[in-house]
């Protein structure tokens, strides 16, 4: 089980980031997006991207991140510029996903509270420059997860492959 929180959300501003960061948390192989706060418009988005798309995604939103991090069991990862590289430490987060069988990792939008920092089991950094959050989504979960072999069950629409030009086809 793969979840995927996105903290620090703030109405107004951040739905079009919010959504992509949901959009990249499955399509990349997550399971699950937590959103903290009160906007429930991505997540409504999400969903009809699961109904036509397919899948068994899950989007949900909570109010307290701290008792979520904290009464998470499995690894938590905290996605920063300012963490270790993702090439030296991605085979330890394997090896411990691989025994917990749960793995969360935290997004953040504004400045994240130092405590994330002690919560989390590895703070991760897929580039040590300023970058874009659902960038650093997108790395580590392809890293991560084959994201290659994904396939969503259910689906209404699926896009056919083309060189030039685009084809969606109705299921």
């Amino acid at each position: 089980m793969i979840s995927v929180m996105r903290y620090g959300h703030r109405i107004g501003r951040d739905k079009r980031t919010t959504t992509h960061v949901g959009l990249v948390a499955r399509a990349f192989g997550a399971d699950e997006f937590v959103l903290v706060g009160m906007d429930s418009t991505p997540l409504k988005t999400l969903e009809n991207v699961v109904d036509n798309w397919g899948g068994d995604f899950r989007a949900i939103r909570i109010k307290n991140w701290r008792k979520f991090l904290r009464d998470f069991s499995g690894v938590k990862i905290h996605l920063t510029m300012y963490g270790l590289p993702l090439n030296k430490i991605l085979s330890k987060i394997k090896a411990d996903y691989t025994k917990s069988k749960n793995l969360l990792v935290f997004v953040g939008a504004e400045k994240v509270p130092p405590e994330v920092y002690e919560l989390c089991d590895y703070n991760v950094a897929v580039g040590n420059q300023p970058h874009s959050e659902i960038a650093a989504l997108a790395v580590f979960l392809d890293h991560f997860v084959d994201a290659q072999s994904i396939g969503f069950d259910g689906a209404v629409l699926r896009v056919e492959p083309q060189a030039r030009g685009k084809k969606v086809v109705k299921l």
